[in-house]
């Protein structure tokens, strides 16, 4: 098995592709140590799986906007909750955001490798997307700046960064942050994330609501959840919410071990434990929300145009 894997590596450097990449073996004028066919694909596969929630999330973020859709305020609240076009304009503006984080994720990532050769990913922050949904447009558009405009800010603020990085300016401005700014950027985008994952909207349910201290450790089943997320009863007794403290501890145990892909590894195993349906612990229960993802997560490969969010 090694030897047959060792043989594509070889083959797989000598050529233009491996000479570009820099891989071990490839006669580049400077190698990287270490850099295989094989072990790229496997990086880039830990990689991908590890940050694929982003498009759910991102979407679901994105989504309580309300982006293009309007209603009656006047008739049905300010929110536009009980209005049912309402939702299903929701409905398919969610599947645009989908589309729209995988497109452009994919063309960032494409460039990043094949310009820059560094092997880092790239996708939608996660800190800005909740900022601009809940901050700037509100829940949906219940904010002092419309979605339309909200957009054109982000569009111009864009063409300014991309300016700033032609001609140098975005590396003088990033010299200027202190290192210590800089460190406790990554640490607190790091927290942030890790408290979406461990939400009940795109994570395994261990924090929850709670009307005096905001968050609790719930754990709850969703059918003990009220309309604000707080656990009514059954505190930790969540099916999901142990199957992620489950692939935690299973992650931990073969990174204790060395072992090759494990972060890998223990998504792929979680993720197919949580798939049949008539579990405790599955992602698709039987509500109407968990049908509408069966029914996505059943297409397997689909294609979503942009109707919405682009008008």
């Amino acid at each position: 098995m090694t030897s047959w894997i060792d043989r594509i590596n070889t083959r797989v450097a000598r050529t233009p592709f491996g000479r570009w990449f820099r891989l071990e073996g490839s006669g580049a004028k400077i190698e990287r140590a270490g850099s295989k066919f094989s072990i790229e694909l496997r990086a880039g596969l830990t990689t991908f799986i590890a940050m694929a929630y982003i498009i759910s999330t991102n979407a679901l973020i994105l989504t309580d906007s309300g982006g293009t859709c309007d209603c009656d305020r006047e008739k049905y609240g300010p929110t536009c909750d009980t209005d049912p076009a309402y939702s299903s304009c929701l409905q398919e503006i969610k599947l645009d955001m989908i589309t729209a984080t995988c497109a452009i994720s994919c063309m960032a990532c494409i460039l990043m490798g094949s310009l820059a050769n560094l092997p880092i990913a790239l996708a939608p922050g996660m800190g800005l997307n909740a900022y601009f949904a809940y901050t700037v447009v509100g829940y949906h558009g219940t904010g002092k700046v419309s979605y339309r405009n909200a957009l054109s800010a982000v569009c111009i603020e864009g063409l300014i960064f991309f300016v700033l990085s032609v001609v140098g300016l975005r590396q003088w401005f990033a010299r200027l942050i202190p290192l210590s700014l800089k460190t406790a950027t990554a640490s607190g985008i790091g927290i942030y994330l890790a408290f979406i994952g461990l939400q009940s909207s795109a994570g395994i349910g261990l924090i929850t609501g709670n009307s005096a201290t905001l968050v609790e450790l719930g754990g709850c089943p969703p059918g003990y959840r009220d309309e604000n997320n707080v656990c009514t009863a059954h505190h930790m007794e969540g099916g999901p919410t142990w199957l992620g403290v489950l692939g935690l501890m299973l992650i931990g145990t073969m990174l204790l071990y060395r072992l090759k892909g494990a972060i890998l590894i223990g998504i792929v195993i979680i993720a197919i434990i949580s798939w049949p349906r008539p579990t405790a612990v599955t992602y698709f229960p039987y509500t109407p929300s968990g049908d509408e993802a069966f029914n996505f997560f059943k297409k397997v490969v689909t294609f979503h145009p942009i109707k919405r969010t682009l008008a």
